[in-house]
């Protein structure tokens, strides 16, 4: 009886062990991949201008600058004020930074004809891009809007963050200023 006995002790112990070991495994294995995921590339594909013409990823570059990179929608109202404060101050931050905008259209190839107008009408200087059917969103993991990129001067993604309140825009900037060489 105690043989036995201490032979469910000896089980238990190496089975907590075990346990123990597959969660220290799991936490390495997901930072090893959230620290990938940090310093990973832009996938590679095509989506469109907003005259309609092919563009592809890799021209998503800025000379070893920063690179914002921002998805959003027409309906999407916290994306257009986060767009509108980067608008308020892009010059500002061009000169300082070099930095280059992005900012990626997810709507649908039936609501694109009203991106242009759009954008035209609220004067954005920075580039505006349409991904119709979603291709660089779902390779980027995109899931909820606004979602944005902060990609280094490698075009390397440093940051990112979904989600827009007033002044987060400041918050970035100054990621972006780190990056820049800029304190």
């Amino acid at each position: 009886m105690q043989i036995k006995l201490k032979q469910i002790i000896i089980n238990l112990i190496v089975i907590d062990m075990m346990r123990k070991s597959i969660f220290s495994l799991f936490a390495l294995l997901l930072f090893f991949n959230l620290s990938l995921l940090a310093q990973s590339d832009i996938p590679q594909v095509t989506i469109k201008t907003l005259e309609g013409k092919p563009f592809s990823t890799s021209e998503i570059t800025n000379d070893g600058k920063p690179v914002i990179l921002s998805f959003w929608a027409l309906w999407c109202k916290p994306c257009q004020k986060e767009l509108d404060a980067f608008n308020e101050n892009y010059a500002d931050w061009q000169e300082e930074t070099g930095v280059k905008i992005y900012a990626v259209s997810i709507d649908d190839s039936r609501s694109t004809a009203r991106v242009m107008p759009m954008v035209n009408g609220k004067a954005w200087e920075f580039e505006v891009l349409l991904d119709p059917n979603s291709d660089l969103k779902r390779a980027m993991n995109v899931n909820m809007i606004p979602h944005t990129f902060l990609l280094d001067g490698e075009g390397k993604i440093v940051s990112q963050h979904t989600a827009y309140f007033e002044g987060a825009e400041f918050e970035l900037y100054e990621k972006v200023k780190k990056i820049a060489g800029i304190e």
